[in-house]
């Protein structure tokens, strides 16, 4: 995982019609635990879904990927950390761990970059002046004006 300061940390539970055939989590699932993710870290750090919305962006999902290491089974709470990583470029990128309830070794890990698009649904090049404001808030803002 990256190095930084904005991580958000919190438990999930693995519910029953999340488990495939051989008794572990299906690997569709995981897409919502990383939804869940950033939606939690946009509720701690005030970058969530509306904020973008409201200022006339969207920010879709480009690039995703997940490692997994070992299964997540039913009934299991397994902690998630999602941790942002800052850009100079227009895009937010999240990295993310699951680890194990009990041991806490790693159980997948996985990462997503977002770009900005406006209501046309064009691509925004130039950083959002809303997203900048937040960076120099949250202190993780490093481009030159």
């Amino acid at each position: 995982m990256t190095e930084t300061f904005l991580k958000s940390t919190f438990r999930f539970k693995i519910r029953f019609s999340e488990v495939d055939a051989m008794r572990v989590v299906w690997h569709g699932a995981y897409v919502k635990y990383l939804e869940d993710a950033r939606e939690y870290f946009g509720q701690e750090y005030g970058l969530d879904y509306n904020l973008i919305v409201d200022n006339g962006y969207y920010a879709p999902i480009v690039d995703m990927s997940i490692q997994y290491k070992q299964p997540l089974k039913y009934g299991m709470q397994p902690e998630m950390t999602i941790s942002y990583c800052p850009s100079e470029a227009a895009k937010i990128v999240f990295e993310y761990e699951i680890r194990h309830p009990e041991d806490g070794s790693i159980m997948a890990t996985g990462r997503t970059v977002q770009v900005f698009m406006d209501p046309n649904y064009q691509l925004v090049w130039d950083m959002p002046a809303f997203y900048t404001e937040w960076m120099k808030r949250w202190d993780v803002y490093s481009k030159e004006v």
